[in-house]
């Protein structure tokens, strides 16, 4: 986790947009072959030679994606590049260049905006990504970030959603619900401390949860390994909506159903007490909590003996016909129809 402290204020009227850029861009360089210039130019310079370019874009909005009383700016900066890298990995693609452009209210100083940067720098870092441009200006209220991140497959490995066949194994990595078990622990948390500022909580037995919803990680070695064993999914996504939505999405695309079987879905022993200490249904939380962002594909029957077993994945279910629908069967036999109970933009109470 990072440490976000920071006693400087800086106003960002002092420093104008350009010398802003030039401060909080400095200690990045350029690490990708294909990327031929950065920033400091009217526009950044590429060059995929012969793969096909992969590019994504996301928008995140204070009060909407983020509440910064618990999310702090530096894993904010992380995040972001997360959520968008993301999105590369679910096309079985290699991410390698983002841009960055921020609105920012005036109660928001030099300093933090840096340790913005320092969280973007840091996942800049980790999943091998240049910053290569971007753009900056004022807002009347709060921050919102726009990332768009670039990448490149080959374009027999590229992995789309339309690509599931009925009998094809359905495969999940990671776990699920841990990002919204972590957020009801700091919801919950921000109400004590508007009616207790002086409560301290003691958050130690909550450590994954919390991290799961303020520092998640994008599965890159995930699509390291799957390259490693010579599995080419048949269709993918990743689970930012949560994976009653993207199975949904997956059937739409691909023109199929599926059976997901309840006792199959992994869960971490840690979520699950946080179920119980909020009286939710671990089952729903793992079908629905959204930002996990673990990865959702379909493979061949015959890639089953390369992924049996194995610790990062899990075989959830299968894929049936369109007209079968999706469906939850649970430990008792019971078939119940899919829904996305998940993330919706502009839902009826925006």
């Amino acid at each position: 986790m990072f440490d976000d402290k920071n006693p400087s204020k800086t106003p960002l009227s002092d420093l104008g947009e350009f010398a802003l850029i030039d401060l909080l861009t400095k200690n990045f360089t350029l690490k990708n072959k294909s990327s031929l210039l950065g920033i400091g130019d009217d526009a950044a310079l590429l060059d995929y030679e012969k793969n096909t370019i992969v590019v994504t874009t996301d928008l995140l909005v204070e009060g909407v994606h983020f509440d910064l009383s618990y999310m702090p700016l530096k894993h904010l900066g992380y995040k972001a590049v997360v959520v968008n890298v993301s999105d590369l990995y679910a096309m079985n693609a290699k991410p390698s260049q983002i841009t960055v452009s921020f609105a920012a209210s005036n109660r928001f100083t030099f300093e933090a905006l840096e340790a913005l940067y320092e969280g973007l720098a840091a996942a800049c870092n980790h999943y091998g990504v240049d910053l290569i441009g971007g753009d900056t200006t004022s807002s009347t209220s709060g921050l919102t970030i726009s990332i768009t991140a670039l990448g490149s497959a080959q374009k027999n490995k590229i992995t789309k959603r339309s690509g599931a066949q009925e009998n094809d194994l359905v495969v999940v990595s990671g776990d699920l619900g841990g990002a919204f078990a972590g957020l009801q622990i700091l919801e919950r948390e921000k109400a004590v401390f508007k009616v207790n500022p002086n409560n301290q909580p003691d958050l130690s037995q909550y450590t994954y949860g919390i991290q799961r919803q303020l520092k998640p990680e994008a599965r890159k070695d995930v699509i390291d390994l799957l390259e490693s064993l010579n599995i080419l999914p048949t269709s993918m996504i990743d689970i930012s909506d949560g994976l009653s939505s993207e199975l949904l999405h997956l059937a739409k695309a691909s023109k199929v159903g599926f059976h997901i079987y309840e006792e199959k879905l992994p869960i971490d022993p840690e979520v699950i007490l946080i179920c119980e200490e909020f009286k939710l249904n671990s089952t729903t939380v793992a079908m629905n909590g959204g930002e996990d962002y673990e990865l959702l594909f379909t493979v061949s029957q015959k890639d089953y003996e390369k992924i049996k077993n194995h610790p990062y994945l899990t075989i959830i279910g299968h894929v049936t016909e369109e007209q079968t629908g999706c469906q939850l069967i649970n430990g008792l036999g019971v078939t119940i129809p899919i829904t996305a109970q998940g993330w919706q933009s502009f839902n009826k109470e925006d």
